[in-house]
């Protein structure tokens, strides 16, 4: 190696390539245009810029395209060779011409031409004789030489020619401006040495990249020049400069300044990722959060979005601009600074802004505002506050913007980006992106709004309609649960009930209407109270799902006329009716329970032993199908047994399929192992049913359950025999006496004396109707529970009912009587007959 005033060489040859001066260069654009043309091509071609800008640059060739020149234009890399080209006297010559890719500011490539002369004597640049002389022509393909002095000493461009090691070797005039060096002060110095800047460690991996694999790169990276104040975006082309022999000598590097370019599509992309990540739940304070995460920090160093109460709330915000002090509630926040430590407004609390201030100014106009934080306005505000005036001056916020929040001409808040560590203020451009996130973001914080206002209702309506507290009755001891669903659907139809019949029966009903939202929940309530009346006539649980599945079928007709009233958008909600419903039927007495189901999981049972099963009730079909059957079972209960009935979101949860759900509630019903103090048969080892719902829920449900649930768990319970007392009775109406006289005795028996004269006379008129107008066999019960029952039951079906006897009947005032002395009395049928039933309060507290 040797070593001039200009520096260090490389192999002896790097100063012979950057001899050449008086270079004929020119520009083309993709499609083969002139878009410049340099003195030394004038002199050269004899073509005057005016004469060739804007025109095809193939039009000069005189001949065809060389196959490799093609090649390399669509490949996008340097080449060189010869050509041969018309002088503007008719002249053919014969020029070595080099051709480099530039990426130009719109991304596409244009490309730099080259035509080196000859120094000292440029008119006989086009002398074959003198181009293949490399003492006339360093590029001349002789000796391993080929390159080209590009005429840096009159190129505005970033232009930079760097040997093999990487290291500086030419420097064009904006080059140098950029790097704010000189060519002498750089040259020979490797890249990183010189600039000693880790940001620029990858342009440096590139210079390497193309010197190691002879290969051209265009790229775009976004630094800080040394002599700007900002960083800038660069589409930069790096293309080898190579010997004949393929060595690599050096790097002809090029780049533009595409910052312009660069926001625009950075814009765009911000845009675009918006309307994704923008609204992606129907939640209030998670929208407005995105829309802070989304500004932070490709717009701004501290973002925040405050709302109004009744926004926040679900409520109706005030129509058009507000006037005057605004008081707005933070739901969110986001800042560069880890941990948010700018916060002066925590999330929920509630601010109250002045009417000069840039919210306030921006909600009462309507449009955006852009401020620096020395404006007077923005400075009075921030000083009105000690704790805003201690942030901003400890982090240096220097320019904020404040944009409306506005949807459906309605204003719903504002949101406020300001910088701080980003020295470059906001412009108007940035503005404009604020906007546009604003606005995309205030349409979906309403639609949120409005979400919440109507599942807010359709909750409050499902709450009213399910039972606000559990009636007492002694067949059973409930719990139960109702978790609306936390998902965009809405609430839904889920319900359950506990309804007291005769007899100290008790029935069990769990359901769930299709569909969500209000319709969803005022369907329920229609059906949770045909259910109670079809309970209070005491049917079975299959004649209930019957009877029901009637009521569903005509709500859908009449779902069917509205819909035709109704705009196609809505017509969905309307028409869309069906249910699935579980009815069970305990008799304490007896301890048998009837179960039919409609479309329903099954329940589970829990022995008294802690064994946990599912019952095989006949699947029967959905409500609304019309004209199918439903079959009912009936099982025996020991006391202390848990029925369970649930709705389907309990187990088809986002975590479970239909069958891991189902396993994994027989797993958190089973009860705990005992421990060593407690014995199996131990009474603190049965949990409470409260206690039950609870780990039932936390087993099986996620945070966010997608659909609603209802859970309903009872723990069966029976009467005792001392409880009950039963007589066969012969269809002789001599044995009403007997009749009476064996009520007496046990109500005598069980301390009821007080209640002896009502039930013997209800005795006698219940007795006397079964003998007179039914068909034996006919068996007299008394029960005695938080009232005194008495039935009589036969084998007609045939259920007597009230009517006004006239003044000259003899019968008829029979169940006028039953009426006034028992406080309720029903009819109910059964497989063999019916049972006619009185029910008269006690006179005491057992």
């Amino acid at each position: 190696m040797t070593m001039d005033a200009r520096g260090p060489a490389v192999d002896g040859r790097i100063d012979d390539f950057l001899g050449v001066v008086n270079a004929a260069t020119a520009a083309v654009d993709p499609h083969g245009t002139v878009i410049a043309w340099s003195g030394p091509a004038c002199r050269m071609l004899g073509y005057s810029p005016d004469e060739i800008v804007g025109k095809s640059g193939v039009g000069i060739l005189a001949t065809a395209i060389p196959g490799a020149l093609r090649l390399a234009v669509a490949e996008q890399r340097s080449w060189s060779g010869q050509v041969a080209v018309r002088h503007c006297d008719g002249r053919i010559l014969d020029v070595t011409l080099c051709a480099y890719p530039l990426l130009d500011a719109d991304g596409g490539v244009q490309w730099f031409l080259v035509a080196p002369g000859v120094q000292g004597n440029p008119g006989r640049l086009g002398d074959p004789e003198r181009l293949a002389d490399p003492k006339e022509n360093p590029l001349a393909p002789v000796d391993d030489r080929t390159i080209a002095d590009w005429g840096f000493t009159q190129s505005e461009l970033f232009i930079v020619i760097y040997d093999a090691q990487t290291r500086f070797w030419r420097l064009s005039v904006g080059a140098k401006s950029m790097l704010g060096l000189e060519e002498d002060e750089l040259r020979g110095q490797p890249f990183m040495d010189a600039l000693r800047n880790p940001s620029y460690a990858g342009f440096a991996g590139k210079l390497r990249q193309v010197v190691e694999t002879g290969r051209s790169v265009v790229y775009e990276n976004y630094v800080r020049a040394p002599s700007e104040p900002r960083d800038h975006a660069w589409a930069t082309s790096m293309s080898p400069i190579k010997a004949p022999d393929g060595r690599v000598l050096g790097v002809f590097a090029a780049a533009f300044d595409v910052s312009e370019q660069y926001w625009a599509r950075q814009r765009l992309a911000l845009l675009d990722d918006a309307s994704t990540r923008i609204g992606s739940t129907l939640d209030v304070t998670r929208t407005a959060q995105e829309l802070a995460d989304m500004a932070i920090p490709a717009l701004a160093d501290w973002a925040s979005v405050d709302l109004l109460d009744s926004v926040y709330f679900g409520g109706e915000p005030a129509p058009g601009p507000l006037v005057g002090p605004v008081a707005l509630r933070r739901v969110a926040h986001r800042s560069v600074v880890e941990g948010s430590t700018e916060v002066v407004v925590k999330l929920g609390e509630v601010d109250t802004y002045p009417a000069f201030s840039p919210p306030a100014r921006c909600l009462a106009t309507g449009q955006p505002i852009l401020n620096r934080i020395a404006d007077p306005d923005v400075a009075r505000w921030v000083a009105g506050d000690p704790a805003r005036m201690a942030v901003a001056r400890e982090y240096g916020f220097h320019s904020v913007m404040a944009v409306p929040l506005r949807a459906r001409g309605t204003t719903l808040g504002v949101a406020i980006f300001a910088r701080h560590q980003r020295p470059e203020a906001f412009e108007q451009d940035d503005l404009v992106l604020a906007e546009e996130l604003g606005s995309r973001a205030a349409v979906s914080i309403d639609n949120a709004r409005r979400y919440t206002r109507e599942r807010t209702t359709a909750l409050a309506l499902q709450r009213s309609l399910l039972p606000q507290r559990l009636p007492e009755q002694s067949a059973v001891e409930v719990a139960s649960r109702y978790l609306p669903a936390s998902s965009q659907v809405g609430v839904g139809g889920d319900w359950y009930d506990v309804i007291p019949m005769s007899g100290t029966r008790v029935a069990l009903v769990v359901g769930d209407v299709v569909g969500h939202g209000v319709h969803a929940a005022a369907t329920m309530g229609r059906l949770r109270t045909a259910v109670r009346t079809l309970a209070d006539i005491d049917l079975e649980p299959d004649e209930l799902l019957t009877r029901l599945d009637d009521v569903v079928v005509r709500l859908a007709a009449d779902y069917d006329e509205a819909a035709k009233n109704v705009v196609p958008s809505d017509r969905e909600a309307v028409n869309e009716i069906g249910a699935t419903c579980l009815c069970a039927v305990y008799d304490p007495v007896s301890r048998l329970c009837s179960l039919a189901r409609a479309g329903h999981l099954q329940p589970a049972l829990v022995a008294p032993d802690g064994t946990v099963d599912f019952l095989d009730v006949p699947a029967g079909p959905p409500l609304g199908l019309g004209a199918l059957p439903f079959e009912a079972v009936e099982v025996e209960l020991p006391a202390g047994s848990l029925l369970v009935l649930y709705t389907d979101g309990l187990v088809e949860s986002r975590a479970y399929d239909i069958d891991v759900g189902l396993d994994a509630l027989r797993g958190a019903l089973a009860p705990p192992r005992p421990t060593d103090e407690l014995l199996p048969s131990s009474p603190e080892l049965s949990p409470s049913l409260e206690a039950i719902c609870d780990r039932v829920l936390k087993t099986l449900l996620p945070e966010h359950p997608a659909d609603d649930v209802a859970l309903l768990i009872a723990r069966t319970r029976t009467l005792d025999e001392s409880q009950v007392a039963s007589w066969d009775l012969p269809a002789d109406p001599a044995v009403v006496t007997h009749a009476r006289a064996g009520v007496l005795r046990t109500l005598a028996a069980w301390g009821l004396d007080d209640a002896a004269f009502t039930t013997e006379l209800l005795v006698s008129e219940l007795v006397t109707n079964a003998i007179r107008h039914a068909r034996g066999p006919i068996q007299l019960r008394l029960i005695r529970d938080t009232a005194l029952i008495c039935e009589v039951s036969d084998a007609s079906s045939a259920a007597p009912h009230l009517c006004r006897a006239r003044t000259l009947d003899e019968g008829g005032r029979g169940l006028f009587l039953v009426a006034a002395l028992a406080g309720r009395w029903g009819t109910r049928q059964t497989r063999d007959g019916k049972i006619i039933w009185a029910e008269q309060s006690l006179p005491m507290t057992l």
